[in-house]
């Protein structure tokens, strides 16, 4: 049903009802009566003007006689079940027979009703409204659903375009290779863990994980706003240098508030924020830039610690080779309640063979 047909059919009074009868008697009636209880009524006499007719006309309903004398009213109505733009319309047969196998064949066919004639007007009224609700709540989930898909296509588009933004910033660096896809991977990874019996439990939802997986990216934008000279260096940094370099936390942050204010409640920004400022904050307060302690710490940027700690331990650099395994392992264990989160140092532990599976794959 499109969106016309959805409003056309939000309430009853103004529904949209098509006749299609060759008996005068009844046509008239039908017409008088339905369009004295508020509706739209339409009437044809043939089965041949009525299907030309729905070429531009889309009626909430249809009432189709099984005795229209140009057309078989039950191959009529198969015709109208293979257009898709007309197959969701309900239609109702009406008969002088009431041989049950014409009523087993109508509804074979995707007739909602079959009623036989004489019929009382209140039971056939009755009986179409129940019709017509049953249309306008099916209209409302399908235009729901169109909207949930757009809304979707419009989010994954965003998403895509953020993680594009990120990746051009990352090729600064040619050290990182697959930085960005290994730490979203982690950071999912981690937060479901967490979601499963730690204390942050009741943090963890659906949402959350989601949010973290396509926020992660974002933890080091602000590194385009750093010189080539600091940030390509093949050898340890200055302590004024590395003051510029940590300046990518505010930087990064700064920059993604200012999208953040043309969309206030997004989400996935608003965490995109706490994870490029807070994600070099340690546990025991000697983290930059602003020396938080413990759980004062946003979440998702103690989880994006530990993911981009890993993997920056584990990645070639310029000015040295990446480490194994085992010795980045010792490494998180020997700043379990000084660097990280000694719950974040536990999920971990229970992630180890995943973490190398993404390593490798994502060389």
């Amino acid at each position: 049903m499109d969106v016309e047909r959805l409003q056309a059919s939000q309430q009853l009074q103004k529904a949209k009802i098509m006749v299609v009868d060759d008996d005068p008697t009844t046509l008239a009636l039908l017409n008088t009566l339905l369009v004295v209880h508020g509706n739209e009524v339409v009437v044809f006499p043939t089965g041949s003007i009525a299907l030309s007719a729905l070429r531009n006309y889309l009626p909430d309903l249809i009432l189709l006689a099984t005795n229209i004398v140009d057309t078989d009213a039950y191959l009529f109505c198969r015709q109208l079940k293979q257009d898709i733009r007309l197959r969701d319309i309900p239609v109702i047969m009406l008969s002088d027979d009431p041989d049950p196998a014409n009523k087993m064949r109508a509804f074979h066919l995707g007739a909602v009703d079959f009623i036989t004639k004489p019929f009382h007007f209140e039971e056939l009224r009755a009986r179409i409204a129940v019709f017509l609700n049953l249309c306008m709540l099916e209209g409302k989930l399908k235009f729901q659903q169109m909207v949930e898909k757009k809304v979707r296509e419009i989010s994954d588009a965003q998403q895509a375009t953020i993680f594009a933004l990120a990746k051009l910033a990352e090729q600064r660096d040619e050290d990182t290779g697959a930085h960005l896809e290994r730490v979203r991977e982690f950071c999912r990874l981690l937060a479901i863990r967490l979601g499963d019996g730690s204390p942050y439990s009741h943090y963890i939802t659906p949402e959350f994980v989601d949010c973290i997986q396509h926020a992660s990216p974002l933890h080091d934008i602000g590194k385009v706003a750093i010189p080539d000279r600091i940030l390509l260096k093949p050898g340890p940094l200055t302590q004024d240098e590395f003051e510029i370099m940590k300046s990518h936390t505010v930087l990064g942050a700064e920059n993604l508030q200012q999208v953040y204010n043309l969309y206030c409640g997004n989400t996935f920004i608003g965490m995109g924020i706490e994870i490029a400022l807070y994600h070099h904050e340690r546990w025991n307060g000697t983290g930059y830039p602003d020396g938080l302690v413990g759980r004062n710490i946003p979440l998702p940027a103690r989880i994006m610690a530990v993911a981009d700690f890993y993997d920056a331990l584990r990645s070639d650099r310029c000015y040295r080779k990446g480490y194994g395994h085992e010795k980045v392992r010792m490494m998180l264990l020997e700043g379990d309640g000084t660097h990280f989160d000694p719950e974040l140092v536990k999920a971990f532990l229970s992630l180890e063979e995943q973490f190398q599976d993404i390593h490798h794959e994502y060389i």
